[in-house]
Order: structure tokens, then C-alpha cells, then sequence
């Protein structure tokens, strides 16, 4: 009788943290999460080792602006993540560097850009960036403290 108590009780705990598992795994993919930055592309607006508030739901329903932050898989190694500002929208007309000449970003791409630009590998080099690859968008820097701030320009 009192196996079948500790047994129970066991049970129930064990149902718990699978519950809280499944809640935390659905608002990390789902809604938000913490990114960690690194890198010079972004400087000065994000320093190596900001960690990033970010959200998923605009990028999910394709409601990115022109000066938004966003978190995105590297379209030359999927495995990378990378952090650029969106300069560009579908039917926008941006400059590359390879060839230098203008391009007219594509319905279903964003044109995304480091703010140090000197230091950046971004659309310039490899183009327009599918919205598919876009991750989340950044909302806050939340360390180090001292930097705490908004990210958002709208």
C-alpha cells in the first residue's frame, strides 16, 4: 500500500515537469525566446555576448518592417544563426556589392544589412534573404544590464 503511494505521487510529479517541459518548449518556439549575440556586424546598436529578448510571432505572420532587428539562419550555412537590421521589403530597390548594381528584393524576401557595414556579411554579399529563414524579431537587449533597452524603432 505504501509502494503504490510513492508510486503515485512519483507518477504525479513526473506528469508535472512534462507538463512545465511542454509549456516552456511552446513559448520558447512558439512565442519568444533569449539569443545571445555575437559578432561586429551589428555594432554599435549590439556588442558581442547582448543577450536578446526576442518574439516569433511577427516574422510567422509576415508583419516585418524596414528597421527591425531580426534573428535569421545564415542562407550560406544553415547551421549559423545571424542578427541583421531588415533594409529592405518585397518590391524594394536595394544595392548589393557583388555586382554592384541595384536589385529589386523579391514577394517573399527580406534585404537584411549589419549596422557596421564594414564589417558585415549580409544581403549585399549574398542577397535577397528568403522570409522562411527568419527566426524572430529582436524586442529588447536585456544584458548587460546596464545596456537594457528596446530594440524596436516603431
Amino acid at each position: 500500500m505504501n509502494i503504490l503511494k510513492i508510486l503515485g505521487k512519483t507518477c504525479g510529479f513526473f506528469g508535472y515537469v512534462i507538463q512545465y517541459a511542454c509549456v516552456t518548449h511552446c513559448t520558447f518556439e512558439y512565442l519568444g525566446d533569449f539569443v545571445m549575440c555575437s559578432g561586429p556586424s551589428m555594432e554599435p546598436t549590439l556588442e558581442s555576448n547582448n543577450i536578446l529578448l526576442t518574439e516569433h510571432v511577427t516574422p510567422r505572420l509576415y508583419r516585418l518592417q524596414r528597421g527591425d532587428i531580426v534573428i535569421a539562419k545564415n542562407p550560406t550555412n544553415p547551421k549559423q544563426n545571424i542578427c541583421k537590421r531588415v533594409v529592405g521589403l518585397p518590391g524594394d530597390k536595394v544595392k548589393g556589392y557583388f555586382p554592384r548594381r541595384s536589385h529589386i528584393v523579391p514577394r517573399g524576401h527580406v534585404w537584411l544589412e549589419g549596422d557596421n557595414s564594414g564589417n558585415s556579411s549580409d544581403s549585399r554579399i549574398y542577397g535577397p534573404v528568403p522570409l522562411g529563414l527568419i527566426r524572430s524579431r529582436v524586442i529588447y537587449r536585456v544584458w548587460p544590464l546596464d545596456k537594457f533597452a528596446s530594440l524596436q524603432e516603431h
